[in-house]
C-alpha cells in the first residue's frame, strides 16, 4: 500500500531516461552519469527530504499536503493573507494529487501490461485491451472494499521486490561505481541541455514518496522507515543498477530495460507478477482518492458526498462511488488518449513535482513558525530541498504540451471547484450570521411567551451555536409548536485526525428542556448522530428514543444573484454543486424517516 506507487517505477523510469527521443548517447560515461543522478536522487528526496525532516510533521501521527496545511495554519491569524495563501497552497497540492490518482492506474498497468510485447511479441496489439479491461475491474472491485485485497499486499509486494533484486548486477558489479556523484555532476557538465531535460525521467523513480507520507497515519514513521532502508530501496537500487548494467552491455534494450534483463523463460510471469503489482499502486493510490476526498469535505472544501464503509473495523475502508466513477472515466481517457506508458509518462512527473514543492514550502513554514527552528537553519534546510524540487519541476514543464498539460488542467479544475465551495459556503455563513437571531435571547423570550409544546425530542442541526437554526424559525412559523425538549445540534472538524472520546462532546442546559449540544470530530472521522447521541446519554444521561426523536433540517435553495461578493459564474457554479450535493442526513447517518427537511431560499 505505501510502496506500491515508488515500487512499479522500475518498469518504465530507466527506459524513459534512455529513450530515443532525448538523444542521451549510449556511452559508459552517460549510463554511469545517469545511474549516478538517480541514485543521489532517491538519496536527497525520499531519504532525506521526507524521511528525515517531512515525516517529523504529522498531526497525532497523521501526514500528507492537508496536514501540513493544517499545522502551518495553527500560528496564522484567521483571514489574513498569510493563512490563506497557506490555504490555496495546500489545497492545489491535494488537487494535484487527483491528477497522480488517474495517472498513476494507467501508466502503471500499461507499463506492466507492455512486457508482453517482449515475453510474446504476438500479443501486442492486445496491451490496450488487456490494459483497460484490468482497470475497469479494478474500478468495479471497489465497492467490495480493499479489506481482502489488503491481506495480500504485503506478500505480493514482498515478491515482488524479491524479484526485483534477483536480477541484479551480478554480471556486471563494476556499475556500484555510479554511487559516486562525481559521474553525476560530470554528466551534468558534459551533456548540459541534455541532462536538464532527462531530469524529468530521472523524476520518475521518486513517483511514490509523497505516499510514503501521506501513508503514515496508517502504519507509523518507523515501520515505514525501516521497510524502506532495509527491503525497498536496497531491492529498487539493485535492478536499478542491473538495468544500467545491461544498457552498457546491450545498447538495444533501451526499449524495455526492465523485462529484457529477465532471462526469456521468466519474462511472461514477470509480467503477470508485474501486473498484480501496478494493481496494488493503483489500487493504492484510489483509496488515497477517497480518503483525501473525505478529508476535505470535513474541512469544507468539498460538498457532501454519499460514503460507504467497506468494513466494520477498519475505518480508513471507505467507497466514495462519484470519486470512483469519475477516476474510472478520466483512467480509461487517458489509456485511450494517450495509448502507451511512454507517452504518459510526461504527464506523470509534473502532478507530482508540484505537490513535492508545495510540500517543502509547507514543511519550511511548519519548521519555522510551528517548531520554532532557528529561521537560519530552516531557510538552509528549505532552499537546499527547494532547489531539487524546482529542478524536477522545471525539467518536467519542458513537457507540458507533450501530456503535461493534462494533469495542470484537472488540478486547476479541482481547484476551481474547491475554491469555489469554499468560498460559497463562507458567503453563506457570513449571511446567515448577518440576518440570524442571537440563540440565548430567543430562547428567553420562548419561555417567557412559551408555544404549544408537542411531545417528543426535536434535534435541530445547527451550524452556528450563537444563532437560531433556520428549521427551528420555520418549524415555530409554520406548525406553532414546540416540542418537549430541544437539542441543538452543532458538529466541529477540528484540525487534527482524531478527537479523542473524552474531549468529543459538550453539553449545555439552556433552560426549559432545551439543550445545546456540541460534537467534535477529527478531519480523518465521519461525523456520527447515533455515536453523538450514546455519548451523551452515557456522559450526561441524556436519554433518547430514537422512535420518538425528529431531526430538524434546512434544506437551502441557493439563488445567485449580481452581488460584489462573488462573481454570477461562481455563484452558478456553487449553486449547481450545492443543489447536487449529498444530503446531511445522508452524511450524518440519520434515518430518513426520522427527517424533517424545511425549504429555505437565499440569495448570494
Amino acid at each position: 500500500m505505501v510502496f506500491g506507487d515508488i515500487g512499479t517505477s522500475p518498469l518504465y523510469a530507466l527506459k524513459e531516461c534512455f529513450s530515443p527521443d532525448l538523444g542521451i548517447p549510449m556511452t559508459p560515461a552517460a549510463v554511469y552519469g545517469i545511474i549516478s543522478m538517480l541514485f543521489w536522487a532517491m538519496i536527497i528526496v525520499v531519504s532525506l527530504k521526507y524521511m528525515l525532516f517531512v515525516m517529523r510533521a504529522d498531526n497525532n501521527g497523521e501526514g500528507g499536503v492537508l496536514v501540513l496545511m493544517a499545522l502551518s495554519l495553527r500560528t496564522a491569524p484567521s483571514g489574513s493573507r498569510r493563512a490563506l495563501t497557506l490555504m490555496m497552497l495546500g489545497v492545489f497540492g491535494a488537487c494535484m494529487f487527483y491528477g497522480d490518482a488517474v495517472i498513476t492506474p494507467a501508466i502503471s498497468v500499461l507499463s506492466a501490461v507492455e512486457g508482453l510485447e517482449i515475453a510474446s511479441p504476438g500479443l501486442s496489439n492486445s496491451v490496450i485491451p488487456i490494459s483497460l479491461v484490468v482497470l475497469v475491474l479494478l474500478f468495479l472491485i471497489q465497492r467490495s472494499g480493499s479489506g481482502a485485497v489488503g491481506k495480500l499486499f504485503g506478500p505480493i509486494m514482498l515478491v515482488w521486490f524479491v524479484a526485483l533484486g534477483l536480477f541484479n548486477i551480478l554480471k556486471s558489479p563494476e556499475m556500484l561505481a555510479a554511487v559516486n556523484p562525481l559521474y553525476g555532476i560530470a554528466f551534468l557538465h558534459e551533456h548540459a541541455l541534455q541532462a536538464f531535460i532527462v531530469l524529468g525521467s530521472v523524476f520518475l523513480v521518486l513517483t511514490g514518496a509523497e505516499a510514503l507520507y501521506a501513508d503514515m497515519g496508517h502504519f507509523g514513521m518507523r515501520p515505514i522507515r525501516r521497510a524502506l532502508f532495509y527491503i525497498v530501496m536496497p531491492c529498487l537500487m539493485l535492478n536499478y543498477f542491473g538495468q544500467d548494467a545491461l544498457l552498457l552491455a546491450e545498447p538495444g534494450a533501451a526499449q524495455n530495460p526492465f523485462f529484457l534483463m529477465a532471462p526469456a523463460w521468466s519474462r511472461l510471469p514477470l509480467v503477470l507478477l508485474a501486473t498484480v503489482a501496478t494493481v496494488i499502486a493503483s489500487q493504492a493510490a484510489i483509496s488515497g482518492a477517497f480518503s483525501l476526498t473525505s478529508q476535505a469535505i470535513l474541512l469544507g472544501f468539498v460538498p457532501c458526498m454519499r460514503i460507504r464503509y467497506t468494513s466494520d473495523a477498519e475505518i480508513f475502508q471507505i467507497y466514495i462511488p462519484f470519486v470512483n466513477w469519475l477516476l474510472l472515466v478520466l483512467v480509461v481517457l487517458v489509456v485511450l488518449a494517450f495509448k502507451r506508458s511512454d507517452n504518459l509518462a510526461a504527464a506523470y512527473g509534473i502532478s507530482v513535482t508540484t505537490t513535492m514543492v508545495i510540500t517543502t514550502l509547507l514543511a519550511g513554514m511548519v519548521m519555522r513558525s510551528v517548531w520554532h527552528w532557528n529561521p537560519v537553519a530552516v531557510s538552509l534546510v528549505a532552499i537546499c530541498f527547494l532547489i531539487v524540487d524546482l529542478a524536477f519541476f522545471s525539467a518536467n514543464l519542458l513537457k507540458v504540451d507533450e501530456g503535461g498539460w493534462f494533469p495542470l488542467l484537472l488540478g486547476e479544475l479541482a481547484f476551481m471547484l474547491l475554491m469555489t465551495w469554499y468560498s460559497g459556503r463562507m458567503l453563506l455563513r457570513r449571511r446567515s450570521q448577518k440576518d440570524g437571531i442571537p440563540l440565548e435571547p430567543f430562547v428567553q423570550d420562548l419561555l417567557t411567551h412559551p408555544p404549544h409544546r408537542v411531545g417528543g425530542t426535536a434535534v435541530f442541526l445547527t451550524g452556528n451555536i450563537d444563532y437560531v437554526p433556520v428549521a427551528m424559525l420555520h418549524n415555530l412559523k409554520h406548525n406553532h409548536v414546540l416540542h418537549e425538549r430541544v437539542v441543538f445540534l452543532k458538529f466541529s472538524i477540528w484540525d487534527i485526525p482524531f478527537v479523542e472520546d473524552a474531549k468529543r462532546i459538550t453539553w449545555k442546559d439552556l433552560g426549559g428542556n432545551i439543550f445545546l449540544l456540541c460534537a467534535a470530530f477529527g478531519f480523518k472521522e465521519t461525523p456520527d448522530v447515533n455515536r453523538v447521541l450514546q455519548q451523551a446519554e452515557e456522559q450526561y444521561g441524556a436519554k433518547f428514543d430514537l422512535m420518538d426523536t425528529r431531526f430538524f433540517l434546512a434544506r437551502d435553495t441557493v439563488v445567485p444573484r449580481k452581488l460584489p461578493c462573488m462573481s454570477l459564474w461562481c455563484e452558478g457554479l456553487f449553486a449547481w454543486m450545492h443543489q447536487n450535493a449529498a444530503k446531511p442526513s445522508d452524511f450524518f447517518k440519520i434515518a430518513a424517516n426520522r427527517v424533517v427537511e424545511l425549504g429555505t431560499k437565499i440569495e448570494i
